[in-house]
Parts: structure tokens; C-alpha cells; sequence
């Protein structure tokens, strides 16, 4: 990061009282991996006092969604706002916060609820309309502003310890 990168940082962490004591900078690229559980503050940030949530933690770093069909539909669509514009403006009754939010979304998803649909040993136990109910949590414009969709095929375990399988 920049110095001015590593400023804006540890800022947002200072605010929301997560500096570490012996770190008077953070010199690297946070790297935010909430769980689907997460409430809509939690990741966009609020309270009386406002403080950052986990997408402004990730600025300037990676925010990782793992299962991201399992996370509710409030809280995927508030991601919108920040991946357009960069920001989280929070509105309060005599006041309004704005947080930076400047991050990479990295997110990752099973082909199906059971996880096995295309697996090339093991068996798919969902129906059509469950793996069409489990992709319809995730909206257009939240998919229209995911710029890169990768599909990840199993490596064998075997493959991997051996470093067999190629990148």
C-alpha cells in the first residue's frame, strides 16, 4: 500500500477500536472473510456511534464472501451501493456518516445446494428448480457488478499434495 493507503487504513481501524496496540500503522492490505451469519450492520457498520463495518475494514484490501448464496438477501444487496461508488454513506436521524469502501469482493459459491452438481465422481442430489432457487438469491445487479465469474473444477486431494495440478 501507499502511505496515504496505509493512513486511510489504520484510520478505519482505529475508529472502530481495532487497532492493535503495538501497530501504530497497518502497513498491509486488510483482508475481511465475514461469515454468511453476518447481520447488515455488522458488514455496512451503524450503531449510536457509528463505526465501520466489514466492508469499509476491507478498504484498500480483499472482502472474501465465502458461500455467498448463504448470505441473506438485505445483506447482499447493500454491497451494490459500495462496489458502485466506492463508499457507505450512513444515514442517522441528525446526522450522516460516510465510510470508505474501496475493496476487492472476492467471492466464492457451490454449482448447487449439495455442492456436487458437475462433480465428476460424486453424485448431484438436487433437484432443477433447488439449483435455480439457490442462484436466484443472488440478484442481477449485484452479479452485473462482479466483473470476473471463474468456474473452479475439484482437483483430486492426491493431485494437490503431489503438486500435480497446474494453475
Amino acid at each position: 500500500m501507499t502511505l496515504d493507503e496505509e493512513l486511510e487504513v489504520t484510520k478505519i481501524y482505529s475508529i472502530a477500536g481495532m487497532l492493535p496496540p503495538d501497530t501504530p500503522i497497518i502497513r498491509h492490505r486488510p483482508f475481511r472473510a465475514p461469515h454468511h451469519t453476518i447481520s447488515h450492520a455488522g458488514l455496512v457498520g451503524g450503531g449510536n456511534w457509528p463505526r465501520p463495518g466489514e466492508i469499509s475494514l476491507a478498504h484498500h484490501g480483499v472482502l472474501f464472501l465465502d458461500e455467498l448464496p448463504e448470505f441473506s438477501y438485505r445483506v447482499l444487496e447493500v454491497l451494490r451501493q459500495p462496489l458502485e461508488e466506492g463508499r457507505i454513506l450512513l444515514v442517522r436521524t441528525a446526522r450522516s456518516h460516510v465510510f470508505p469502501a474501496r475493496f476487492q469482493l472476492v467471492a466464492a459459491m457451490n454449482p448447487c445446494p449439495c455442492g456436487y452438481r458437475g462433480h465428476p465422481t460424486r453424485s448431484c442430489g438436487c433437484t432443477q428448480l433447488q439449483v435455480q432457487r439457490y442462484t436466484a438469491r443472488l440478484s442481477g445487479p449485484l452479479l452485473d457488478r462482479i466483473d470476473l465469474h471463474v468456474d473452479v473444477p475439484p482437483v483430486d486431494i492426491d493431485e494437490l499434495e503431489e503438486g500435480g495440478g497446474e494453475l
